[in-house]
């Protein structure tokens, strides 16, 4: 039986990035390109973002460095820029939207919620149309990218081995999920912050073999075992 699937941290806790101020993890171009390969990763131009968050540290990380697709998705964007809050939802509706939200850029997409950056404090976060709610969700940016990373990474490497007992498959999984909330909360404790968060839900699909794609050894697996019956 295979091992665990390596997560190793792409950075810690206050570490700087781009000559700005301190940010969570230490997320760079060629660690994830390293990982996914430099056609994998996806970007956001500067001119995509409204000035005032356009020189943000998690602005510019998602210019210079992206994410690798998949789990994440940056939000599409035309000639106008990204779509702020205020266009994509009744920000009034929200229950304690926070003051200025409307204005904030649209940075992604996640599972049902829209992503935004507040360009004061750097924080993003996420926001339920159905629900008409909002959390913070990532105490910066490269929080965002490290559990995106995380999960993309486990989807593509973990193996269910063709053991014969299946359950087994499935506890070993559910420790490689526990591995990314524990190891992420140890330096940002809002992705996993309760059991509603996006990334909980997430986190809690793919550890009963959910958002397992293409040819990957885990799907691989679960269409074998689908096959056997």
């Amino acid at each position: 039986m295979a091992g665990p699937v390596h997560h190793e941290s792409h950075g810690g806790r206050g570490t700087a990035g781009f000559g700005g101020p301190a940010v969570l993890f230490d997320i760079t171009r060629g660690g994830l390109a390293g990982v996914f390969g430099e056609d994998r990763l996806v970007t956001l131009p500067a001119t995509a973002f409204p000035p005032a968050a356009a020189g943000t540290e998690g602005a510019r990380l998602l210019q210079a460095v992206g994410v690798p697709a998949g789990t994440l998705w940056l939000r599409e964007h035309d000639t106008g820029g990204l779509p702020l809050v205020g266009d994509v939802i009744h920000v009034e509706d929200v229950e304690d939207a926070p003051a200025g939200a409307g204005a904030w850029p649209v940075i992604g997409w996640l599972l049902n919620a829209h992503l935004a950056l507040d360009p004061g404090s750097g924080a993003v976060h996420a926001f339920d149309p159905d629900e008409e709610a909002v959390q913070q969700l990532h105490a910066d940016v490269s929080s965002l990218v490290q559990v995106g990373l995380l999960f993309q990474r486990l989807l593509e490497e973990f193996s269910f081995d063709d053991d014969s007992d299946e359950e087994a498959g499935f506890e070993r999984l559910d420790r490689e999920v526990e591995r990314v909330r524990r190891e992420t909360s140890a330096v940002d404790p809002l992705p996993f912050q309760d059991d509603e968060t996006v990334w909980s839900v997430i986190g809690d699909e793919i550890a009963a073999g959910q958002h397992f794609r293409g040819d990957s050894p885990g799907a691989r697996s679960l269409r074998a075992r689908s096959l056997r019956g």
